[in-house]
Parts: structure tokens; C-alpha cells; sequence
């Protein structure tokens, strides 16, 4: 499971490339949800015919949200991929 960082207050895509799974198959829908929690939010969603992206907002500083991307491809295989983000704050330099 890949874990992403989120700097508290940005609104950021992550994209999930499937890619090496799929072979000569192509994505034809996706869908992308949030664990039981309601302070990360699902902006807004699209796919390609080989990668998955969401945009996220929101979250609580020091916290980790699992987020899972569902796909279905044009061969009628189904799969689910879960990703992890963690909330942190923002660094200057």
C-alpha cells in the first residue's frame, strides 16, 4: 500500500496507475471512496484508460486515511487498490 503525505488545508490529485496490471485491457469506469472517516473529502474523480485520479481536501493534522480506487475494465474484470494518506503540516525551508 503506497502512503502519500497531505500537508494540512491543500487540495492535491494522487493518481493510480494500473498500468502494469492491465495488460492489453483498458479502464472503462472508476470509483474512489474514504474509509469510515468524513474529515478527508473526495473533491472530485476521472480515470484514463490505464490510471485512476482523485483530488482529496481537507483532514486532520497527524492523521492516515485509507482511500481505495475501484476499477472495472472493458474485459469485465473488477479490482480494488487502497492508498494511504497521512496529514501533516506545512514546511518551509
Amino acid at each position: 500500500m503506497t502512503t502519500f503525505t497531505k500537508i494540512v488545508g491543500s487540495v492535491l490529485d494522487y493518481e493510480e496507475d494500473w498500468t502494469a496490471w492491465l495488460g492489453e485491457d483498458t479502464i472503462v469506469s472508476s470509483s474512489w471512496s474514504v474509509d469510515d472517516s468524513e474529515d478527508i473529502v473526495i473533491d472530485s474523480d476521472s480515470n484514463t484508460t490505464t490510471s485512476a485520479i482523485v483530488w482529496l481536501s481537507a483532514g486532520t493534522l497527524g492523521e492516515k486515511y485509507e482511500v481505495t480506487n475501484t476499477i472495472v475494465t472493458a474485459a469485465g474484470r473488477t479490482d480494488s487498490r487502497t492508498i494511504k494518506i497521512k496529514i501533516t503540516e506545512k514546511k518551509y525551508d
